[in-house]
Formats: structure tokens, sequence, C-alpha cells
């Protein structure tokens, strides 16, 4: 590549303007100041900090492209996805932008460091048109999303408050369970409701421990998400941000489930309110494209003691046990899942059994996984799967 292509080059990308936040990621700070290297040496010290900014994308450069350039969040996106009309400046920057990231991303280490060819630390690259493939972002961004949303299907809150993406998500899919069919039918019909602009409750997954509460909704969540949905979870100590988090994605062309994990609350606990408030339809912390779905193990999630049904400085108790006992009915649709009895136990454990590649006789199988339910106290999926990983 000629001195002045990369100098050209080095102006541009000083000058991008509508993906400019797109310049402080990644290997980009380097690549600016190594297009207007002209020292050899100084060529290939700055190469290898972009081969070093390229690590967490494997060293692919368009790979690299492609990701910081679909999830910038900039006007021209948001606009689109509110269903808003764009401006021709904006227009004209962004088609400019995507031109040179085109540019861009037909470099090769070659062209950036025509020395040192023995020493030139590598990166993979090919040429994309950004241009056609942004068009088809901005076509779907109801399915693709923009900003965080593009990247992750699943997400949680930070410490911080912020929603930022589940490292290791759960990739559970819905053809990995046994029995249960009715459950997660029930589950899978009311999101798609959701994703398809029809009614969808809010729902409460409850039932015994090891059924399945908290796989069923991840594995909805994965099969949904090339449809548009997304899922932010929630621990119960962060419900005070639920209006917060509800703010954030309101507006947004995505659907949502926001996920609440073994939910239970003690009568002064001051996330109830919070929580009512959502289910009610409070306007502070209801978003239209969001629903809540939560697991407990109890049916009635607020906990009581004998004592609270006897408190003598109450005027009206029974009025105010009725509020502690109907959160879970506030719930547009519960869903129960009862422990396996002993023909669906037997039934998951042989199914398990098959995809491990274990072969036992039926009779052998049967009487191993009963004495080890037993062990463990009672049967459920999750004990079913502890059996057959105690057999690899």
């Amino acid at each position: 590549m000629e001195a002045k292509e990369k100098q050209l080059l080095a102006a541009r990308l000083r000058g991008l303007s509508l993906f400019r936040g797109v310049l402080e990621t990644g290997p980009f700070a380097a690549l600016a100041d190594l297009l207007e290297c002209e020292d050899p040496c100084g060529q290939l010290e700055l190469l290898g900090e972009v081969c070093f900014g390229l690590t967490p994308w494997e060293g692919d450069f368009s790979r690299f492209l492609r990701e910081k350039v679909f999830e910038d969040e900039n006007p021209v996106i948001r606009a689109k996805a509110a269903g808003k009309t764009v401006s021709g400046a904006l227009e004209a920057n962004c088609a400019k932008d995507l031109d040179l990231f085109s540019a861009l991303s037909a470099l090769t280490p070659e062209d950036l460091c025509p020395d040192y060819a023995d020493l030139r630390p590598v990166f993979r690259s090919g040429p994309v048109d950004f241009a056609a493939e942004y068009a088809q972002r901005l076509e779907g961004v109801s399915k693709y999303g923009y900003g965080i949303f593009a990247g992750a299907g699943m997400l949680r809150l930070s410490g911080e408050g912020e929603i930022v993406p589940v490292e290791s998500p759960d990739a559970i899919t819905l053809d990995a369970f046994i029995g249960y069919e009715n459950e997660r039918a029930r589950v899978l019909d009311n999101t798609k409701a959701l994703l398809e602009g029809r009614p969808a409750a809010n729902m409460l997954l409850y039932g015994d421990a090891g059924t399945g509460k908290s796989s069923t909704i991840k594995a909805v969540a994965n099969a949904l998400r090339p449809d548009g949905l997304r899922l932010i979870e929630l621990r119960k100590d962060q419900l005070l941000s639920l209006s917060s988090v509800m703010g954030r994605i309101a507006g947004n062309p995505l659907k949502f489930v926001i996920f609440i994990d073994d939910l239970s609350f003690n009568k002064n606990d001051s996330d109830f309110s919070m929580l009512k408030a959502a289910l009610e339809g409070s306007a502070s912390v209801k978003a239209d494209n969001a629903v809540i779905y939560a697991t407990s193990n109890r049916r009635h999630i607020v906990r009581e003691s004998f004592s609270d049904r006897t408190a003598m400085d109450d005027v009206h108790i029974n009025d105010t046990m009725q509020e502690l006992m109907s959160l879970s009915d506030r719930f547009g649709e519960t869903v129960y899942f009862q422990k396996p009895n002993k023909q669906l136990y037997l039934r998951i454990v042989s199914e398990l059994a098959k995809k491990a590649g274990l072969d036992m006789p039926e009779s052998e199988l049967a009487e191993k996984a009963e004495a080890y339910a037993l062990r463990k106290g009672s049967r459920s999926a999750r004990a079913a799967e502890q059996f057959i990983d105690s057999l690899r």
C-alpha cells in the first residue's frame, strides 16, 4: 500500500463522526498511529499493539470491526428503531463511516508493515461490505437489536447498576428436557405472544427444587433470541433497580424477559413494594416490551410465621396478611413444576443414559437410580442428571 493511501485512511479514521465511539475500543488507537507511521521499526511495534488489541477476537480484524460497528449505539440506529426519520446529514455521515470500515476490513499486516516479514505479527482479515450489512441490520433492528443488546442474549445487572452481558451464558436448549412438556409449552407460548405484540402475562414458575424452572426460562430465551428476545437477570436484592432497568429498555424494539430466580420475601423487605408495583402495572416500573418471569420454591413467596397471624399491634391484621399472601396472585400466570413421580423420574434417567452413551441394562439402571434418589432424599430431574454424571 502506498504511503499516500495509508495517510488518507488515517485521516479518514481520525475524522469518523457517527461511529466515533468505536475509536475508543480495541486496537483503533494503535491503528491510527500505525497508518501515519513511516518508520519500519515503529510500524512493527504498532502492528504488535494492533495484534495484541485483537486478542479477544482471536486475531480476526474483520470480526472485531463487525462487532464494534453492529453494537454501536448511534443516532441513526436509534432513530430507525424508533421509526423516526433520519436527517440527510446523518445518513451521509453514516455512509462515509461505513465506507471507511469496508476499506479498513481489507487491510493486511503486509499493507501496514511491509518490512520485517520474518518478525511481523499477523492478524486475519477479509473484505466486508459494511454498507450492505448495516442496511440489513437496520432493516431487522427489532431482531438484531443495537448497543449492548446486539451481541448478547442473556444479560445481568452489575454491582454498579449497569446492564452487562452474562460472561458464560447457559446454552441450554428446549430439546434438552425430558418431561414437563405442558409446563414448558405455557412459558414458550406466553413468550411468543410478547414477541408477536399480543398480550403476555408476567409468570411465576414455582414448585420443587431441581424440576427445571430456571432452565426452562433460559431455554426459551435461547430459542427465541433470533426472533428478538433478550433476558435480563436481576437478583432479589437488585429489585430496587427494577424501575431504572425498565426505563433503560423502554422504547427498545427488542422484547425482554426480566428474570428473577429463587424469589422469596420476608414481610419487611423493601423490595416487596417495588415488585408489587411492577406486577400491578405502575407506569414508573413498567415497560410495554417486557415481562417479568420469576421462579420460587414457594407458592406464597412472602414468608410468614405463626406469630405474624397473631400480631396484636396491627388493627387490620387480616388486610395485612392478605396483602402479603397475594403477591404471587399478582403474576398473570403461575406454572407449577411438581417433583416427578417414580415413572417420570426413571424415564428421565433412561433418556439421559442414552444421551450419555451409557450401556447398562434398564433394570440395573432403574435400581441404582432409585437407590441414588433415596440417598438424595427425593426424586427430581436434577437428581437424575447428577446420578447419570456419577456413572460416567
